[in-house]
């Protein structure tokens, strides 16, 4: 039995809270109770409003309307540094700490021990390894942050956030970067503080992560509370159908691959043909064909190299050795926009730095694409900008369906499909897919799978990378497969490759 079930009072009871931006109803009248000693997932599709109300409850974003209760006292925090005053800490997914500090000044950060009004550096460090060994972790406080893990760093973050006695921990999407063994240090430490009596936030697409980790789930969608449900008492299929409010037939999506009949010999020619293609200290030299109407994945661990294939096939990098030929034309990409003019459209897997323009509307984020391929000379005419926009809106189901609403505004998931139609608008004949569905929910990517699917049947080259192989696998008619920056394998895709097949290709590097 978890500490919540016999608390009589929750930790935070947030009642009727509602939030408007413009052109956006993030929050519609939402209660939220989070009790001590419990781990508590919030789910939804992206744009339900889940991260809006952690950031209602933390301060970074006013309230319209509602009550917000921490350890039964009203608080309005004008920002996260009162709400951490009152016990409420957030780790985000990006970890907002400095890597150029130790460990130890990371986790002290505004709490060091002085002495004489200086520092003691020594009793800091000492303080630093006595969170760190509350928590199980064993950690050099001297260390430099930046010389570990991703999945280190969160554990500091998680450390930071116990010097100041938090009663509340709101972990944001954490484990969206780590490997399994990280994802389950992690979650040793989160068992270890709910024992210890502190309420978690768990937010987290990972739906078999949130059934390992969490007691009690509220699900969110369109800004409204759809209902609280002990983890124990709700299915998986019936979560998944509670989220996305509609029948579980788009679900099938994710369980049906594509039509695996391209045949690269029938003699047509392949769109785009690299022989040799590398870069120093980015991939090894790659042989690469990509036929029209043929999605080819790209498969292999983080850092295996699927990015900078990427890369210089989109012209973001400028290749040092090998050939391209487009459409059998001999073709040199030096910069993105020679990609676009050869047909070629590349989205990003960093939406967050290389995408998204969060203070343009949804419309000028669409257009950007098609405005940077004619040039800033020659603008893109008002009513071709409203057919794109208009058609794309409703193809891709993006939500609010309000072209002027701000991007920043629009949930991850909604964003990306924004980017999508970005470069759908220049009409490509090759589509270059980043982890197009990463950290985003089961619905969003449903549709996204289909949008692939549909493209590749139309016609449209694609290549598509995803870390999660069955992704790869259900949308895929060949795979290539990278590891240690070099592609190693290259194989045909059926009914009788599975993920273990591709994994086994990974580990033995193609049989080398």
């Amino acid at each position: 039995m978890t500490n919540h079930e016999t608390a009589t009072r929750p930790v935070v009871e947030m009642t009727g809270i509602s939030i408007e931006f413009p052109g956006v109803k993030a929050l519609d009248q939402v209660d939220f109770r989070l009790f001590p000693g419990e781990v508590h997932a919030l789910m939804g599709e992206n744009g339900a409003g889940k991260s809006t109300l952690i950031k209602a409850l933390t301060g970074v974003y006013g309230i319209d309307a509602g009550e917000i209760l921490v350890s039964g006292t009203p608080h309005r925090f004008s920002g996260p540094g009162e709400a951490q005053d009152a016990g409420v800490a957030t780790v985000y997914q990006e970890v907002n700490l400095c890597d150029n500090l130790s460990v130890a000044e990371n986790i002290m950060l505004g709490h060091e021990p002085r002495r004489l009004g200086a520092i003691n550096w020594r009793a800091t460090r000492r303080e630093a390894a006595r969170h760190l060994s509350t928590m199980g972790l064993d950690i050099d406080p001297s260390s430099s942050l930046g010389s570990h893990s991703i999945a280190v760093q969160q554990l500091v973050a998680i450390s930071r956030a116990m010097v100041v006695d938090a009663k509340v921990l709101i972990l944001d999407e954490p484990t969206s970067s780590l490997d399994a063994d990280e994802v389950a240090q992690l979650f040793a430490v989160v068992r270890r503080l709910r024992n210890d009596g502190v309420a978690i936030l768990f937010v987290s697409h990972f739906i078999e992560q949130v059934y390992e980790i969490s007691d009690r789930m509220t699900v969110l969608r369109n800004g409204r509370l759809v209902g609280e449900h002990l983890v124990s008492e709700m299915g998986r299929l019936e979560l998944v159908s509670t989220m996305i409010g509609r029948s579980m037939e788009v679900l099938e999506d994710l369980h049906v691959r594509t039509d695996h009949a391209i045949d690269p010999t029938d003699g047509a020619a392949p769109f785009i043909q690299t022989v040799g293609l590398g870069r120093k200290g980015s991939v090894q030299p790659f042989d690469l064909e990509v036929y029209p109407g043929e999605v080819v994945g790209l498969a292999g661990l983080l850092g295996s190299g699927r990015t900078e294939v990427a890369r210089l096939l989109s012209g973001a990098d400028r290749a040092d050795t090998g050939t391209t030929r487009v459409k059998d034309v001999p073709t040199r990409l030096r910069n993105p926009r020679a990609a676009i003019a050869e047909g070629i459209a590349f989205s990003s897997e960093d939406r967050k730095l290389e995408g998204v323009v969060g203070d343009l509307t949804v419309r000028e984020n669409m257009v950007l694409g098609l405005q940077a391929g004619r040039g800033w000379m020659r603008r893109v005419p008002a009513k071709q900008v409203d057919e794109i926009v208009e058609r794309y809106i409703a193809a891709l189901n993006i939500r609010p369906a309000n072209p002027d609403a701000l991007l920043r505004n629009l949930s991850g998931g909604n964003q990306q499909k924004v980017l999508l139609a970005r470069w759908l608008a220049t009409a490509p004949e090759l589509f270059i897919l980043d982890e197009p569905t990463r950290g985003i929910d089961v619905g969003a990517k449903a549709e996204i799978q289909k949008l692939v699917a549909d493209l590749a049947a139309k016609g449209m080259a694609v290549v598509f990378i995803s870390a999660e192989l069955e992704e790869v696998l259900r949308l895929s008619h060949r795979i290539a497969v990278m590891r240690d920056r070099e592609k190693v394998a290259e194989i045909t895709n059926s009914e009788d490759v599975g993920v273990d097949d591709v994994v086994e290709l990974i580990a033995s590097g193609g049989g080398r």
